[in-house]
């Protein structure tokens, strides 16, 4: 009987560990390479900023991962579709592009398997003043975005995608050559997912969204609020719906000093009272749902608004008229407008303030039924949504830099308000942003500049009437002027 040499097992036994350890080291290290190559693909990440302002403008709040487009799919979008838009770039459709920021203004990005850009609040709330037409453009947060033509980059996004350019073959060279070249694993993601896919998702965001080309052109700072939810959120069937509730056209608000409007009527409707709720609505028209929303990214900018103060006027105020305002403001004014009023943030009867009814009829009880179900199952499920009978009145902090006036935008200026409604401008010019230092508003007189034209507003359309608010109407001239003055100071 052959006898076992006593150091054959723990050879074998030494050798079996060996490899075993090559084994777990190979599988590790693949698994590190797979690791290294995939996790940006499939990470979730956005962009951050450090500086608030900077977050506001270009943070993410959690649109992109439903709603965003790929990153390059969007950049080259304008390159390959020029005829597509009034001029060149995104700028042409009021879009802020401050020098050195790779995004406009409103814009945010988010690695979601690819980079995508989504929306955020800035979109909606930052707007550009001038002193005069050779000045500088200045950049001010949370003004309204009177100069973005929200409806312009809808169409243009829903145009782009019925066009028979949007394919694989003509799109990914040209990312290609914008890019610098793609990874591997980009360029087929892009090629067999993201560009077919986004091509989906824009026809049918256009075709849910197709009311709105029988909609009066909103024009530049202005949006639907409500009947794009309707399509998009709630799937309601647009083409069955009363006309009088299609046409819900606003203007966009200002939203800083926040903490001090807290439990006032919110909305120019005054249909809900709770701020973070009216957070958290707009968000989701920004693109976020209720299972993308980042509620952390979100509180850090309502925690920022809350006590950011308006910006002041910067040009010199006759003292002397500015004091006789004051005293008319207070008789007048004060009770609804001014943050001790004792009717601010209350909603005036649509009979007795007589402006403009299409916002009100848009918002219907069908849609405050759903509107509160979103976020259901999650401690900030919508409950403060309800219908009213009118709009609210608001504070006017501010109030100099939020022109055209009234919920529609359909006073140019503050002077042009205190005359009769059949007084006031009939047409007038929106997307201007130099300042009205007399009547207090931006200029509204100037069709175009420098080769670009600025929108026609026709008060005659549904949903523009400039009708109503006669309040100061019956005042003298020289008290009407007095009171303006006054205002720039609010």
């Amino acid at each position: 009987m052959t006898q076992t040499s006593p150091t054959l097992v723990p050879t074998v036994v030494k050798g079996t560990k060996a490899v075993f350890k090559w084994i777990v080291a190979a599988i590790v290290g693949v698994v590190a390479v797979v690791i290294f190559l995939i996790w940006p693909v499939i990470s979730n990440s956005p962009v951050d900023y450090a500086d608030i302002q900077e977050h506001f403008k270009y943070g993410s709040i959690g649109s992109e991962a439903v709603n965003g487009v790929p990153y390059w799919i969007w950049k080259v979008l304008p390159e390959l579709f020029p005829d597509k838009l009034p001029a060149k770039g995104y700028t042409s459709l009021g879009f802020i592009q401050e020098e050195g920021k790779d995004l406009p203004i409103g814009f945010s990005q988010r690695r979601v398997f690819i980079n995508r850009v989504g929306l955020n609040c800035a979109v909606c709330h930052t707007g550009t003043m001038r002193d005069t037409a050779n000045s500088d453009r200045q950049i001010i947060t949370a003004m309204p975005a009177n100069v973005v033509n929200l409806q312009g980059y809808i169409k243009f996004l829903s145009d782009v995608a019925i066009d028979s350019r949007f394919t694989t073959n003509r799109m990914l060279p040209e990312i290609e050559k914008i890019s610098g070249g793609l990874n591997p694993i980009e360029k087929l993601v892009y090629q067999f997912i993201a560009i077919p896919q986004t091509r989906d998702a824009l026809i049918n965001q256009g075709n849910r969204l197709k009311f709105i080309d029988d909609q009066p052109e909103w024009g530049p700072g202005r949006v639907d609020t409500f009947n794009p939810y309707k399509s998009i959120q709630f799937h309601f069937p647009m083409d069955k719906l009363r006309k009088d509730e299609l046409i819900g056209t606003s203007d966009f608000p200002s939203i800083w000093n926040q903490k001090p409007r807290k439990g006032m009527e919110l909305h120019w409707d005054g249909n809900n009272k709770s701020v973070d709720e009216r957070n958290k609505s707009a968000a989701l028209g920004a693109g976020v749902t209720p299972t993308t929303i980042d509620l952390n990214r979100i509180k850090r900018v309502a925690d920022w608004l809350l006590t950011l103060p308006e910006p002041k006027y910067p040009y010199e105020v006759n003292q002397t008229l500015a004091a006789t305002g004051k005293q008319l403001f207070a008789n007048n004014c004060a009770s609804c407008h001014a943050f001790d009023g004792k009717y601010v943030g209350k909603v005036v009867p649509i009979q007795e303030i007589g402006t403009d009814p299409h916002r009100l009829n848009s918002f219907t009880y069908e849609t405050l039924s759903n509107q509160n179900t979103l976020y259901a199952g999650y401690p900030w499920r919508f409950k403060n949504f309800r219908k009213t009978n009118g709009y609210a009145n608001s504070p006017l902090d501010g109030i100099w830099l939020r022109g055209p006036y009234l919920h529609n935008g359909s006073v140019p200026t503050l002077r042009d308000l205190l005359e009769k409604p059949e007084n006031r401008p009939k047409e007038f010019y929106r997307g201007y942003d130099v300042i009205d230092r007399e009547k207090v508003g931006f200029v509204s007189t100037v069709a175009q500049e420098n080769g670009k034209q600025y929108f026609k507003f026709d008060t005659t359309k549904p949903g523009n009437s400039n009708s109503g608010h006669v309040y100061g109407t019956e005042l003298s001239p020289a008290d009407k002027d007095a009171l303006v003055e006054y205002m720039k100071q609010l």
